[in-house]
């Protein structure tokens, strides 16, 4: 048996704001628009430029309620973490996120697990890893 994650779902607000940022920071591609119009459903598939095929759908609803939860703290998934290389390009990508408005939830550090990570939020409050 060969398993392994084939994607992350985020349900988002505004759909075209948060592929942008996912394209901007983390240098992400995406798919042309998958659109059901009964459903009145949209979504993208992200992927990343390298031959990881872990994909990011991002997926838009009117339907879907609002997650008024502290997110990363709450039971379900907490958070998505994304491997960047280096130390260097950690602490640079978390400064680049602040400077340009995101929150920094947690700031570079080794945790206790041995892993050097900073977290941040996306547009909507989701939870982002960034690691070595």
């Amino acid at each position: 048996m060969n398993i392994k994650i084939d994607h992350y779902a985020i349900w988002c607000n505004d759909l075209e704001l948060m592929k942008t940022f996912y394209i901007n920071y983390f240098g992400m591609n995406s798919n042309k628009k998958y659109v059901n119009p009964a459903k009145k459903y949209e979504s993208y598939f992200l992927t990343f430029s390298d031959d990881s095929t872990a994909r990011l759908e991002l997926m838009k609803r009117p339907d879907i309620p609002e997650n008024k939860n502290i997110r990363g703290f709450m039971k379900g998934y907490a958070h998505i973490a994304f491997s960047v290389g280096s130390k260097d390009t950690v602490d640079h990508l978390t400064e680049k996120l602040r400077h340009d408005g995101y929150k920094v939830v947690g700031e570079p550090r080794i945790t206790g697990d041995g892993y050097y990570e900073s977290v941040i939020e996306d547009l909507e409050g989701n939870w982002i890893e960034i690691t070595v």
